[in-house]
């Protein structure tokens, strides 16, 4: 566990820097919170990918209460960014044993979902776990390529349907998982943001096909968000929350980015948890999220 926090605050370092060390560094020496003070703080939370309206929030918190100081402002950025991942409930990755379960993974095209799908494969696995890849993002030929070497990879079975109709392969997988007693099926879903009607019915059709034939089965619909979008992860959180009830947030590429106070504007705007989150490369870099220590090791 020591170990694996000294990894996570490595990876966090330039979030912390540019989410909290700068604002430390710039405020906790003044004597009172005036408005160039307020203002400073606010357009550096904001370029931290904090959000507009929770910066905004925060400082207005500030603005109109005369007992927290500057010296003080470490202790209360820590406690509101507690409070707010508090909010969304529990961040454990929903699972039911000796049941199928199925996780709906969507995001952008280049967030990191193949890759997700394939470390977390990987981490079923490791716990003994049967596990299916439904590779349903059939347009794009890298894409099931991909999730067919990462299948490999992570030792799990896949079903795979070049150029098929994404909710024909997600059917075919479910009657394979439950004919032959899958612990895990992980659905892979395209991406393409640049045409929002055709990627919200394909979504919807595949989320129907869940619904009808293991509506009791689907335990998250998880958005994947690549840390380093920053503020367009809201906008992608958005239209993913349009297209199906998404429940859960995994964060990739977080090593070595600026922008990991994304976690923090999504709980904050849409209510979601953050539940995995990569921090490098290799197959077992992918970790459960405990927003207790993400936030330590952001401030410690």
């Amino acid at each position: 566990m020591f170990n694996f926090f000294n990894n996570l605050k490595s990876t966090v370092s330039k979030t912390a820097q540019a989410l909290v060390g700068n604002i430390v560094n710039n405020v906790s020496e003044e004597e009172e919170f005036s408005e160039f003070v307020l203002e400073d703080m606010e357009d550096m939370l904001i370029s931290a990918d904090l959000g507009v309206d929770f910066a905004s929030e925060l400082v207005d918190k500030l603005r109109n209460q005369n007992k927290i100081k500057p010296s003080q402002v470490k202790d209360f950025l820590k406690n509101e960014f507690i409070n707010i991942l508090n909010t969304t409930g529990n961040s454990k990755l929903n699972y039911k044993e000796n049941e199928l379960n199925i996780y709906f993974i969507t995001g952008v095209n280049g967030a990191g979902k193949t890759t997700l799908i394939g470390k977390l494969a990987y981490k079923f696995k490791q716990e003994g776990k049967k596990v299916l890849v439904a590779a349903g993002d059939t347009f794009r030929a890298a894409a099931e390529e991909q999730a067919d070497i990462w299948s490999k990879r992570s030792g799990a079975d896949i079903v795979r349907r070049d150029k098929a109709d994404p909710a024909s392969v997600v059917y075919e997988a479910i009657q394979k998982g439950r004919n032959e007693q899958y612990d895990v099926i992980l659905v892979d879903t395209a991406g393409r943001l640049q045409n929002k009607f055709n990627l919200m019915e394909e979504l919807t059709k595949i989320k129907t096909v869940i619904d009808k034939n293991a509506p009791d089965a689907l335990r998250e619909s998880i958005l994947v968000l690549d840390a380093n979008t920053g503020q367009n992860g809201l906008q992608q959180a958005k239209v993913f929350k349009e297209c199906v009830n998404l429940t859960s947030v995994a964060l990739t590429k977080l090593d070595g980015s600026a922008k990991g106070a994304i976690v923090l504007a999504v709980a904050k705007e849409f209510g979601l948890p953050v539940k995995l989150v990569g921090v490098g490369e290799k197959m077992e870099d992918l970790k459960d999220f405990d927003s207790v220590e993400f936030i330590n090791a952001l401030f410690d």
